[in-house]
């Protein structure tokens, strides 16, 4: 392990905090005539500074007070009782993140000024990880650390920007529907490359350098929807 393996959620939300501020200009917008959240653009940077805020409470400090929680949570729930001794690989925790925000939110930005599709595409990971989080916490009745954010956070914005793609966009019920679903091939993927991992069939590093390789999948699968969606004429993906 090496100091970044802990230091990257706060790391994060310091990078938060400027991306706040450009959320409250113009730079993150692809339509000033219209309000800030009825642009795509503007809804990816929204989405990306949530997730970031998500992962300080997965990672950094929980709504319990606990430190770097959600890996002994994980550990956990796939049978590891004692964190100290679970064998998933703190790379693994810091690989899926980083990839699935710092990466993955970019990429929504930077590409999804022309194509919205790409923007929504974003919209993958946190309109499925909040499942992943409230449901387990209905079904035990218990917290578990992210479900604060989830809640509180993906839930809204994941429905008000699929109502914007769907109404202002018209990228039409097909794109947002293939949003979700590489959402769940996201989590998928994920966590099967993480029991093949567990099992002894590839390495660390073919674990983690799968997680990079995950979210660009899902924008893979919300783009192709995308362009096979009939949506209005002319429209742009």
């Amino acid at each position: 392990m090496s100091w970044f393996t802990f230091a990257w959620p706060y790391i994060g939300l310091a990078a938060g905090a400027g991306l706040a501020l450009l959320l409250a200009g113009d730079r993150l917008r692809s339509d000033r005539t219209v309000p800030r959240p009825q642009d795509l653009l503007w809804l990816a940077g929204a989405g990306t500074l949530a997730y970031i805020v998500h992962q300080f409470e997965e990672h950094g400090i929980d709504a319990a007070g606990a430190r770097y929680a959600f890996r002994g949570s994980l550990c956990a729930t796939l049978g590891f009782a004692d964190a100290a001794t679970c064998p998933i690989p703190y790379s693994f925790i810091t690989a899926v993140n980083v990839a699935a925000v710092w990466l993955a939110g970019p990429l929504a930005i930077g590409l999804g000024r022309r194509r919205p599709a790409l923007a929504l595409a974003f919209f993958a990971i946190p309109s499925v990880n909040l499942v992943a989080h409230f449901g387990p916490a209905i079904a035990a009745r218990a917290y578990n650390p992210g479900a604060v954010t989830a809640l509180l956070l993906f839930l809204p914005l994941s429905l008000w920007t699929f109502h914007v793609a769907l109404a202002r966009y018209r990228l039409g019920a097909r794109t947002v529907v293939a949003t979700v679903a590489a959402g769940i091939v996201l989590h998928a993927v994920l966590m099967g490359s993480l029991q093949a991992f567990l099992h002894g069939l590839i390495g660390e590093g073919v674990l983690d350098l799968i997680q990079f390789l995950n979210p660009l999948l899902a924008g893979a699968i919300v783009y192709a929807a995308a362009l096979r969606d009939p949506g209005p004429a002319g429209a742009r993906v």
